[in-house]
């Protein structure tokens, strides 16, 4: 069994118990323990369990202290990317925004747009955009993770087919110096592949962290964006791979055309 294969069951067992230790998954799936707990800690990144000691238990509404946490980290570099992100949208345009804290900074900074039609799957970007100057929000439907308000699964990709914008918003929770752009979410990569699809400009927002960071399901690749947004010079390959595909690196306080 593949590592995306063994979280899924991992997954599968926690939402017929509370809880599951590591000792118990390695017997189970016949792996090291070590192995059990790089997999729990990449669950827990992606928001679909919370770590115990010695284990790890199903997410429930408690959880959404993680989602905050995440908040507060680089929070002045996640504005700062959102600022930019924002300057590239004008006014009276149509935006679609995926789950992710940094994400929600974009949506912070569109708020004084004029005429936006926002399509979002983070009902936090929605419920922050309410009053603002846009002209039309659209929350997608499906399935609500309810660690972090995402709403994934196939309804959801499929609700967002209906929809051509003119701009797609994502961020990722890993990014690999030869281009890939990843997540640990397979059903949360659904959604933000189908946003990438349904739209005409796409931008990724991501601080330089996520190079540090690994996730195993691929969103896409640097080649299949227009800008990365991040907080700093990204690695020599994945600046490389960037050039070779016309896909423009911005960061903050860099002049830009």
């Amino acid at each position: 069994m593949d590592v995306a294969g063994r979280q899924e069951a991992i997954l599968g067992l926690l939402r017929d118990r509370d809880s599951v230790d590591v000792d118990g998954l390695a017997e189970h799936f016949d792996v090291s323990t070590q192995t059990i707990r790089s997999d729990l800690r990449d669950l827990a990144e992606g928001g679909l369990v919370a770590r115990t000691r010695g284990g790890a238990r199903r997410v429930n509404s408690a959880c959404n202290r993680d989602y905050s946490d995440r908040r507060r980290q680089n929070a002045r570099a996640k504005e700062a990317l959102g600022a930019l992100a924002a300057s590239l949208i004008p006014d009276n345009c149509s935006v679609a925004l995926n789950i992710g804290t940094t994400t929600e900074q974009v949506a912070r900074a569109l708020a004084g747009h004029a005429g936006l039609v926002v399509l979002s799957n983070n009902i936090n970007i929605i419920n922050g955009l309410i009053g603002s100057k846009c002209q039309e929000l659209i929350l997608v439907g499906g399935s609500v993770r309810q660690s972090d308000g995402a709403i994934v699964g196939e309804d959801a990709v499929e609700f967002i087919s209906r929809y051509k914008v003119d701009f797609a918003v994502i961020g990722a929770s890993a990014l690999d110096e030869d281009g890939a752009v990843l997540d640990h979410d397979a059903r949360e990569v659904s959604v933000a592949r189908a946003i990438l699809r349904n739209s005409r400009t796409r931008m990724l927002v991501c601080d330089r962290s996520k190079f540090a960071r690994t996730a195993q399901v691929r969103i896409c690749d640097v080649s299949d964006l227009d800008y990365v947004i991040t907080d700093g010079p990204p690695p020599v390959e994945f600046t490389r791979a960037a050039r070779r595909a016309n896909t423009q690196v911005l960061t903050p306080g860099e002049a830009h055309d």
